[in-house]
């Protein structure tokens, strides 16, 4: 999977909780943290669009896969949204 880099700017607050993260070993690294709450965002908004058409358990297991699996890019992202 080819990954794209970002460049992003967070207060010290964050980024010494993010440090924090990483040193109890919850995560290895700050970009393994970091896109991992950007995959429970993308889930989150997921869920509050997705139809209520079959078991909720099942259409989240779903989505997490194809978070997990897919590439994607913000303009993507909103599109889902729309």
């Amino acid at each position: 999977m080819t990954m794209e880099t970002m460049q992003i700017r967070m207060n010290q607050g964050l980024t010494q909780r993010l440090d924090t993260l990483i040193k109890t070993g919850i995560y290895q690294n700050r970009s393994e943290a970091i896109r991992d709450a950007v995959r429970r965002l993308v889930l989150k908004e997921m869920i509050g669009i997705a139809p209520n058409k079959e078991d909720s358990v099942k259409q989240v297991r779903n989505a997490r896969k194809q978070l997990s699996e897919q590439e994607f890019n913000l303009d993507e992202i909103n599109k889902l949204a729309d």
